[in-house]
């Protein structure tokens, strides 16, 4: 086994894109092959003595996997959102989980992972709920929207003159409920898979019982409330960019290194981070900030282990 220091804990939070590289690469072996590239960066941190925790994110695989139940509706029952979170939970979880195990053998690692099926609460009045806005699925015609709406309850949406689409809530997370699993698996040295997609939305009845709904939930989000509900020394979001910028895409454009809160606050509300992509990036490692006093980083997968080390990276700091 090679030696190691103490480094912590890191919550890595992996974009479901990344797992995709272009519209050529979307089958499950092209995914898996994204998968060990990214294990390969992770199994780069545990090495160092980190003790890792990773989320991913599910967006694009969750499209296919409701696509599929679409094109099949006339023979199988749909597919519920919970159901299928799960799905993609497991196959996901299941490509990280073997290409974690496989770069862990070739570097002698004695080092183990696993991947949790996890659930994440929400609250049955969050707003969101009376407010689905969220698209997912594939585009309709006004006509096929409709008869989905008569047989299925969807709600239903015009997208930019593109076509029509189901939209689901996407209500704030406001616990995970696999927390204590996914700390005692992380205490008996595995690396942890979990929160996929942002967990499986749930709510809990008046008589404490949960329920799978229909729903999204942001996975930016729900990782950064995973790491500081564990308490964990680093936040770590990997996406496109090494760094974040302001004034994007403008002659005045930016590269940020280090940032405090107070600062990040400001650039959010000066409208610098773009809402559906930067902005929920930013305002999760803002959150896990607050709640633990820790710094947080944005940047790439190649870059992940030089930012740790203050290289590279957008970080976020207290103030």
């Amino acid at each position: 086994m090679t030696a190691e220091s103490h480094q912590g804990v890191a919550v890595l939070a992996v974009g479901g894109n990344s797992l995709i590289a272009d519209s050529e690469h979307e089958s499950i072996p092209d995914q898996s092959d994204a998968a060990e590239e990214t294990a390969h960066h992770i199994a780069e941190l545990v090495a160092q003595g980190w003790r890792m925790v990773v989320t991913h994110g599910s967006g694009p695989q969750i499209g296919f996997i409701l696509r599929r139940s679409e094109l099949s509706l006339a023979e199988v029952p749909p597919v519920p959102m919970d159901y299928a979170g799960a799905d993609l939970q497991g196959a996901i979880g299941y490509m990280l989980q073997r290409a974690l195990h496989n770069e862990f053998h070739q570097r002698r690692l004695d080092k183990r992972a696993i991947a949790v099926v996890t659930q994440t609460l929400v609250a049955r009045d969050d707003p969101a709920m009376t407010h689905p806005n969220k698209p997912i699925g594939s585009y309709m015609d006004a006509e096929t929207a409709e008869l989905r709406k008569r047989q299925l309850g969807w709600t239903v949406m015009e997208d930019a003159g593109r076509g029509w689409r189901r939209v689901v809530p996407s209500p704030e997370p406001r616990s995970i409920v696999d927390l204590a699993a996914i700390r005692d698996l992380l205490a008996a040295g595995y690396t942890v898979i979990a929160c996929g997609g942002g967990g499986i939305p749930v709510i809990e009845d008046e008589h404490g019982q949960l329920i799978g709904i229909e729903a999204v939930i942001d996975k930016d989000y729900a990782s950064g409330l995973l790491a500081a509900e564990l308490g964990a020394d680093r936040f770590i979001v990997s996406t496109a960019v090494e760094q974040v910028a302001i004034g994007f895409n403008t002659p005045a454009q930016q590269w940020l290194d280090q940032v405090s809160l107070s600062e990040a606050h400001r650039h959010d509300a000066d409208g610098q981070f773009a809402e559906g992509s930067m902005a929920p990036k930013v305002r999760a490692i803002m959150r896990f900030v607050e709640r633990t006093g820790h710094s947080g980083l944005i940047t790439n997968p190649p870059n992940i282990g030089r930012a740790l080390a203050g290289e590279t990276g957008t970080r976020i700091v207290p103030d």
